[in-house]
């Protein structure tokens, strides 16, 4: 990965692009370091620069596309405000969205792999759980698992670095299915069991999942989502608890509070206009919403962080 040693940590972080610090700033695909019309890159940390230069590693930022880290030696990590302790041998998948941070004190070392949203096709993605986001970023795959996952990134990498045996059409192709292999054992052991692997093909599920994601910041009403869906509300509860184990309003809470608390502690937004970015237009019900399921206050939870 481009330089984890400090040389960026001057950036602006959680500030916007114009610097007023009203927005955590996000970074996208870098695809002008990419092979050409590929959606992927893949290479080594430290060594391979396959990361934005000028993208402020050691403070938080948000990226809108996919990372895994498959770590050769120990690193500690932070991916929105869960500090993540990762032994050699183990995934790190940080999602588009995600806030995170790497740390100063860590030596990254190991294989990068980074994926635009929209380079593989929507069965894809749907098989692969690309946007499951209540699976947990860090995943520690047992020996033989650890072994089949670092054969399929080995060769991944050698299709990507191979541009002179296939045209470019086919390359791409070729990247894909290789991609595929590779998330899907991937998928296998975020899933974790066949409960929640049954759960991660879950269409209903998934369809609110992205409305939630596309309208948080404005619907929090259970019916209305199901509404918009075609589903009832029976549908949708069993589906979501099915899923994740909570309520479909549970959900919906718990993106409205991960929210707030990414523009909480990364911007100088105040907290009247926190609340309108998540859907509160008055101050004091989400001040009252906050609290009530964070146990703080939202000037307590920023005032605790900085």
């Amino acid at each position: 990965m481009a330089d984890t040693t400090g040389r960026h940590a001057d950036g602006d972080g959680g500030r916007g692009a114009g610097g007023d610090g009203d927005a955590i700033r996000t970074f996208p695909f870098p695809a002008d370091l990419a092979v050409a019309g590929v959606g992927m890159q893949i290479g080594s940390m430290g060594t391979d620069r396959t990361w934005h230069a000028e993208a402020p590693l050691h403070r938080v930022h948000r990226i809108d596309f996919h990372v895994v880290m498959l770590f050769d030696g120990p690193v500690r990590h932070m991916v929105d405000f869960a500090e993540y302790e990762a032994a050699a041998g183990d995934v790190l998948w940080i999602r588009p969205g995600q806030v995170h941070r790497f740390s100063r004190s860590s030596e990254y070392r190991g294989t990068v792999l980074t994926m635009q949203p929209g380079f593989l096709p929507r069965a894809t993605v749907e098989a692969t759980g690309l946007y499951r986001y209540d699976l947990p970023p860090l995943l520690r795959p047992g020996p033989a698992q650890r072994a089949a996952l670092r054969a399929a990134l080995a060769q991944l990498r050698r299709e990507y670095e191979d541009t002179e045996t296939l045209p470019p059409n086919l390359h791409t192709a070729v990247l894909r299915h290789a991609l595929t292999a590779f998330l899907l054992r991937l998928a296998h052991l975020a899933a974790g069991s066949a409960q929640a692997s049954r759960s991660h093909g879950d269409t209903t599920f998934t369809r609110f999942r992205e409305a939630v994601e596309k309208g948080f910041t404005a619907n929090h009403s259970v019916s209305a989502y199901a509404d918009a869906l075609g589903y009832s509300r029976r549908t949708l509860v069993r589906a979501v608890r099915a899923a994740t184990g909570e309520t479909p309003k549970g959900f919906i809470d718990k993106r409205v509070v991960l929210e707030a608390k990414r523009l909480l502690a990364h911007t100088d937004l105040p907290i009247g206009r926190v609340g309108a970015a998540v859907g509160f237009p008055d101050t004091a019900n989400f001040s009252k919403f906050f609290q009530l399921r964070t146990g703080q206050t939202p000037v307590a939870f920023r005032a605790e962080l900085r």
